[in-house]
């Protein structure tokens, strides 16, 4: 059983199974969390008022473990009443949440994966109630800073059975192209300083320039540019960036996958073409996240494709042994025929992260939406992302101003001073963006390093909304999901063989073979299913 609901959770798409007992659990406990005193629901007061007598709520939180008792955590208990007794396993948060749900040994608050087909098992199951009701009468603050993100969160059913988490769009870039700034400064004076981007033959031609020139640094073999195979997601995202592609190829109203697009094969071509030319690092298919840092960290690697705070690691060891435009900074490359501001750069979606959901054995459904509300509040928000007032910051012409003490040690140990403070380490119903004031919810915006502030220069214009994409794929346990998985495996195996192929020929044969091998897996019958979802998604969120 175990294994079988492991294996469950890799498949993505909506699952329908068990629906009919999902919906009558799932109404027996909305109507037991509705039975409140609709003249409290009225008075704002009241919504935010401590529960008669305290209360402790168990929360599972995927992303720590820590006990919730650092000054932040102290101050949201003072101030509504609530204590928390953080869950979270020493292993794979997936298994904890499948063994949760099979046991049926719910906490009263899980946070999940919102994009993990693990939610629709939760909302299928009747582990997670709908909050509809529980917004209406005890979330004020949900509803205004929520807006029109409830509606797209949805489940098929028209209900919400979560909040996001990191929800709300911005500009803030993903990925990039990433140069050492000095090595630059000396191939490229007039655009080292960004705000100009690059063709593509206008960067391989940076490559062939540096590895002519520094053949050799520190007595090792140079690399033009190197990937991390163990973050494909990263590296494929940065060259369909450069393309203008997105998470599926839209042809004639259907979704279908996208290496179907004939932009794809061109941008895996190009890249089989650097390799060809020994201007990809010949070890790449094998490097691992560790041995990718260790190499851009020995200051002998020219570039690499992925997040712009991925090389954060290598960036420390580069900035401590040669200065600040040692490090690597985020460029943006565009492929031919592409207006530089339609690139993909940034997939973002304002949808978040994670799901927060209220479990079926919560005792306290109305106190506990109480408790969200405030932490989804502005208050809340500053208190969690900024710390307490006083200590950590003050209002200063009616604007959250840090002190400039914490900005030094965040920029200087963010892990000592978030210790210490407790600032920004229980990230909950985070919301991206400016609060009322006019300041950024999050208090690291306001101390941006030198490489934050060349992605947000090169890169901003290029992010786009993922969220009509996300999660389209069949639902669970069907033999459409089966295909789903096989089909991706397929891509997942092929695109790596076609990048370091000998030749252009033997690439587009790899090329063809894959589309071939995908068709005979019944790629086409899980697309019209992709579409299918998307269309139905476009009419629910009307």
């Amino acid at each position: 059983m175990l294994t079988i609901t492991i294996f469950a959770t890799l498949l993505i798409g909506c699952s329908s199974k068990n629906n009919n007992t999902a919906t009558n659990n799932q109404n027996d406990t909305a109507t037991t969390a509705n039975s409140t005193d609709s003249a409290n629901a009225d008075n704002a007061a009241e919504t935010n008022s401590k529960p008669a007598e305290p209360i402790t709520l168990t929360f599972f939180d995927k992303n720590t473990g820590d006990a919730f008792t650092n000054p932040v955590a102290l101050e949201v208990t003072k101030r509504t009443g609530v204590s928390v007794e953080i869950q979270q396993p020493s292993g794979n948060p997936s298994e904890k949440l499948n063994l949760m749900l099979a046991s049926g040994d719910l906490p009263d608050i899980i946070l999940m994966d919102r994009g993990s087909d693990i939610v629709n098992k939760y909302i299928a199951a009747g582990a997670i109630i709908p909050l509809d009701d529980l917004i209406e009468n005890f979330g004020p603050d949900v509803k205004s800073q929520y807006g029109e993100v409830l509606q797209k969160t949805r489940y098929t059913d028209g209900k919400n059975y979560y909040l996001s988490n990191w929800y709300g769009m911005d500009n803030s870039p993903v990925f990039g192209i990433q140069m050492r700034k000095d090595l630059l400064k000396e191939l490229a004076p007039d655009k080292a300083e960004g705000g100009q981007a690059f063709t593509t033959d206008e960067f391989e031609q940076l490559l062939k320039d540096f590895k002519a020139k520094y053949p050799n640094i520190d007595g090792k073999a140079s690399i033009p540019l190197t990937l991390n195979a163990e973050n494909m997601g990263a590296v494929l995202g940065t060259f369909k960036g450069m393309w203008g592609m997105k998470a599926y190829y839209e042809d004639g109203g259907s979704l279908k996958f996208d290496v179907k697009d004939p932009k794809y094969r061109e941008m895996i071509l190009y890249m089989n073409k650097l390799y060809r030319e020994e201007l990809i690092d010949p070890e790449w298919a094998v490097n691992k996240t560790q041995t990718w840092e260790q190499k851009l960290s020995n200051g002998f690697v020219f570039s690499t494709a992925s997040a712009y705070w991925d090389p954060g690691n290598a960036n420390n060891a580069l900035l401590k042994s040669g200065g600040v435009d040692k490090q690597l900074f985020s460029y943006k490359v565009v492929a031919p025929g592409v207006d530089p501001s339609a690139t993909t750069f940034g997939p973002r979606s304002p949808l978040g992260w994670d799901a927060i959901a209220i479990s079926k054995n919560n005792k306290h459904p109305e106190e506990t939406m109480k408790f969200i509300n405030f932490l989804a509040s502005e208050e809340g928000q500053y208190l969690l992302m900024w710390g307490i007032e006083g200590q950590t910051w003050d209002m200063k012409d009616g604007k959250h101003t840090p002190k400039p003490e914490v900005l030094q040690g965040l920029k200087e140990d963010w892990a000592a001073e978030q210790k210490k403070t407790g600032l920004q380490k229980w990230t909950w119903f985070v919301k991206n963006g400016l609060g009322s004031d006019g300041t950024p919810y999050h208090i690291g915006d306001n101390n941006r390093g030198e490489i934050d502030l060349m992605a947000f220069k090169n890169l901003s214009d290029t992010v786009w909304d993922t969220s009509p994409y996300d999660n389209l794929g069949p639902g669970g346990g069907t033999p459409e999901s089966l295909s789903y998985q096989k089909v991706q495996d397929i891509m997942k195996q092929s695109i790596t063989k076609i990048i370091i192929a000998k030749s252009e020929q033997e690439a587009n044969a790899g090329f063809d073979s894959m589309l071939a091998e995908m068709k005979a897996a019944g790629d086409e019958n899980v697309e019209a299913i992709i579409t299918d979802n998307y269309n139905k998604r476009q009419e629910l969120w009307k």
